[in-house]
């Protein structure tokens, strides 16, 4: 005789009774909060937001999944496709060869193509003069930036000449009218095209010692003029070459020697002393740059006869401005002058 096993019948959407297996696929369901459950964490409930992240495209895959866009482009002429396509793929930092590989293409194609090229770099152009209203969020200075970024590529061919100024007839006045002024002013500049070579300046020391001096000279003429110490600071972190701030110190010292007057001698001393108490030139260039000049001053003297009283008295106003070590003060070098005494003397010459 079999033994009599009792089932369970379970009703349409209930779980059945106790004992029971549940309903059918109840296992893959999320449980419910249960407040009365001691693991639970009413923290660790929060509604969870999942973001997708596009991992940036390898190197060895660049060619293979940007040409086919690119060559699609150049067939259909859709830049909007490309520029989203593009995003997807996340370039990351292989941007750059998105520019070698398109003019590369172009190249190997009919005119026709090459001006569709010319054309995408323009309307990528359009797309950042129309992000600047977000770009100045993060980057106040951005339509400064995508000017000089504008004038560069037209110097540099890869824009045709008539961009900006046809861009500029159509802009209202706003951000993207200001890039495009910055832009068309440095291109219509005396001998602009030469000059925007360096139009993110002389950064990083790469150019030649006599181009960094006179950038230097430059510098401290326009601070002597204008007297604001937060921009021609600002001015010397720009040029990037902390290594040479000895020769800001030196050219500081030499042209308030020439100079002769007391307010250059007040503006310079106040520039110093920012300049060494913020520590943007530290206390070994300062250094450097004052033995520079106390090594030099028997040459200085032949073109400034007053030089070695003006030093001592430019090194004792920036002693008191709390910025220059005693021992510059003590090493300062001084010349044995002779003078005719009182009549009392005979007329003796004297050492002083």
């Amino acid at each position: 005789m079999f033994p009599v096993v009792q089932r369970t019948t379970h009703v349409a959407g209930g779980a059945g009774g106790k004992g029971t297996w549940g309903r059918l696929g109840s296992e893959l369901e999320v449980p419910a909060d249960d407040r009365k459950d001691p693991n639970y964490d009413s923290d660790s409930q929060d509604d969870l937001k999942f973001e997708r992240i596009i991992p940036a495209l390898a190197e060895e895959d660049f060619e293979k999944e940007v040409e086919p866009v690119l060559r699609e482009y150049l067939e259909n002429g859709d830049p909007q496709e490309v520029a989203q396509t593009l995003e997807e793929l996340n370039l990351g930092p292989l941007r750059s060869r998105l520019v070698v590989l398109a003019v590369s293409m172009a190249l190997e194609r009919k005119p026709s193509h090459r001006e569709m090229t010319s054309e995408h770099l323009a309307a990528g152009f359009q797309t950042l003069l129309a992000a600047l209203p977000d770009l100045v969020l993060d980057t106040p200075e951005a339509p400064v930036a995508l000017g000089n970024f504008l004038a560069r590529a037209v110097a540099d061919d890869c824009l045709p000449p008539r961009f900006v100024e046809d861009s500029l007839e159509a802009a209202e006045p706003g951000l993207t009218h200001t890039a495009l002024d910055h832009a068309a002013t440095l291109l219509h500049m005396r001998h602009g095209l030469v000059r925007l070579d360096n139009v993110w300046g002389v950064g990083g020391g790469i150019l030649p010692v006599k181009c960094l001096v006179r950038q230097i000279r430059l510098l401290l003429q326009e601070y002597l003029s204008s007297g604001d110490v937060a921009e021609a600071t600002r001015c010397l972190r720009d040029l990037e070459v902390p290594h040479f701030h000895h020769e800001l110190i030196y050219e500081g010292v030499v042209m308030t020697l020439e100079d002769t007057r007391v307010r250059t001698m007040e503006l310079m001393a106040k520039f110093l002393a920012e300049l060494a108490l913020t520590l943007v030139v530290t206390p070994d260039q300062l250094r450097h740059g004052f033995f520079r000049v106390y090594e030099e001053m028997g040459e200085i003297s032949l073109d400034v006869p007053a030089a070695y009283v003006l030093l001592e008295k430019f090194v004792t106003m920036c002693h008191q401005a709390g910025f220059l070590p005693s021992e510059l003060v003590k090493s300062l070098p001084s010349r044995g002058r002779k003078r005719f005494v009182s009549e009392g003397d005979g007329g003796r010459i004297k050492d002083c």
